[in-house]
């Protein structure tokens, strides 16, 4: 296995591990819990928290400090996919090769099951140990792309799509229907970097990779000598990292990243 995956798989040990703990509690409400981890732990590549915390690894945190945000993300996905496969919604029986949680748990407890979800990730926000600007930062940002201008905004676009032919331009300019910050913001997500510790800039802008990574790019490639120079586009224009997978886990290259409105992604500005 290489360094990579290993790392790779670390991540997701460590998120599984904290949310197989959450819900446990015996209370009257238990088939509430129950719905609730019946889709959590269903199974998934976990890109969300592997993302949020590769991020924090690379701005020079300590990655372990993160999982609790990396879980909230997971949490806010999971609420997602419940609410989606619902019958007023997309109307699906499976999901991941079992049976979706309205068919298991009902439609009234699946609805609840995706609230509590919901409503349970920024109480995990609220309660990851972090500073209260850190976690002020973290609750704005996935609130902002999980509210009505990020993923809900999308899925009432998906919806919609399904009558008339979207609009792409304000599907590429909005995320919509994606459901995940950019990896700047998810840099500012797990948000443990030397950067934001010691009180320096961090993530200025939206979509732009936080002042940590920005500067490590940049001394790693004048090390090697694969930077076209500041104007010039590195070694990833053009590969996709927005536009589907991206083939390559480095940033060699990346200065300011951003989305222009024809969906062509710009590293160098």
């Amino acid at each position: 296995m290489s360094e990579f995956d290993a790392r790779m798989s670390a991540y997701r040990e460590a998120v599984e591990a904290y949310l197989n703990g959450c819900f446990t509690e015996d209370l009257p409400q238990k088939r509430l819990f129950e719905a609730m981890r019946y889709s959590l732990l269903a199974g998934g590549k976990r890109i969300r928290p592997v993302l949020t915390l590769e991020f924090c690894r690379v701005c020079g945190g300590d990655w372990k400090q993160a999982v609790p945000t990396a879980a909230a993300v997971e949490m806010v996905h999971t609420y997602s996919l419940i609410h989606d496969d619902l019958p007023c919604m997309d109307n699906d029986d499976y999901r991941r090769g079992k049976l979706t949680n309205h068919k298991v748990f009902g439609e009234s407890t699946a609805v609840l099951a995706g609230d509590a979800l919901l409503t349970a990730a920024f109480e995990t926000l609220a309660n990851s140990g972090a500073d209260a600007d850190i976690i002020a930062g973290t609750v704005k940002t996935l609130a902002v792309a999980a509210g009505e201008l990020g993923m809900v905004g999308g899925q009432v676009l998906d919806l919609a799509a399904e009558e008339e032919t979207p609009d792409a331009e304000h599907m590429v300019r909005h995320g919509a229907g994606t459901g995940v910050p950019d990896p700047g913001r998810y840099a500012r997500c797990a948000r443990r970097c030397k950067d934001a510790r010691q009180g320096r800039p961090c993530g200025r802008e939206e979509g732009d990779v936080c002042a940590a990574l920005r500067s490590r790019t940049l001394r790693r490639d004048d090390r090697r000598g694969g930077r076209e120079g500041r104007g010039g586009a590195g070694g990833l224009r053009g590969s996709g990292v927005f536009e589907g997978a991206c083939t390559k886990a480095r940033c060699k290259g990346i200065l300011n990243m951003t989305t222009r409105p024809e969906g062509r992604v710009v590293f160098c500005k």
